[in-house]
């Protein structure tokens, strides 16, 4: 049976950011993306969605969206029947980069959510070219439309992350680790480490794209989600 997709967006993110990617699988499987704006922890954010989630699923994440689907994959790891993690971390936050955050907060607050997106995500964390600004408006128009308060929420659950190294190590499930070679937020070598924790892990580079290869380079992240979701699942493989 085909596994439906769950889809976590990044932070301040939300379905557009998986356009793309959505159109063409949603041809074949069943797909949904489940929000992260619920919670001021990350456990407390995966608490309310993984109710809503189906029996069995594969699972993408993208930036914050993978760092909730670790926290997931944590909780019910059997019924996680793929991984997919893009652009993202699976350590806890330090103490100067949770420090941070407060100015960023302080600012959304004060009602200037608009230019401390814009301060948070730059156009050099995405891969050069006239595509870029674009791109960030998009990303610009979905931090606007979720608001202040879900910025708090989620830059609150970012401070308090958990680490996942342990989790990853135990999943067996067939993993795909993507990224993009401009990104400068999570770069590649974060998620070569990520692929070698895992057993069954395959680590993505995509060429022409930095933080956001959902929208930068759609091509290239459906070729590679289509790979993976092609893979046979590990009772499959037993």
């Amino acid at each position: 049976m085909t596994e439906a997709l769950v889809l976590l967006p990044g932070m301040m993110c939300d379905a557009r950011i998986f356009e793309p990617q959505i159109n063409a699988l949603s041809r074949d499987r069943a797909v949904m993306v489940a929000p992260i704006t619920r919670g001021e922890r990350v456990e407390e954010i995966a608490s309310n969605i993984i109710d809503q989630l189906p029996p069995r699923f594969a699972l993408a994440g993208l930036s914050m969206g993978g760092i909730v689907a670790m926290e997931v994959l944590r909780r019910v790891p059997e019924r996680v029947t793929r991984l997919c993690l893009m652009d993202t971390n699976p350590l806890a936050e330090t103490p100067p980069e949770a420090a941070a955050r407060e100015p960023m907060i302080v600012g959304v607050r004060a009602g200037r959510l608009d230019d401390v997106m814009r301060d948070a995500m730059k156009p050099d964390y995405l891969a050069p070219g006239p595509g870029r600004m674009a791109v960030l408006d998009k990303v610009y128009a979905m931090a606007s439309d979720l608001g202040p308060e879900v910025f708090v929420r989620q830059n609150r659950a970012l401070q308090r992350r958990p680490d996942q190294q342990s989790t990853l190590c135990k999943c067996k499930a067939p993993t795909l680790i993507l990224c993009g070679a401009y990104d400068r937020l999570t770069p590649v070598k974060r998620h070569r480490f990520m692929a070698e924790l895992m057993p069954s892990a395959e680590l993505r580079v995509i060429e022409d794209a930095g933080h956001l290869p959902t929208l930068e380079a759609p091509d290239a992240v459906l070729a590679a989600l289509r790979d993976w979701l092609a893979r046979p699942r590990q009772a499959e493989r037993a």
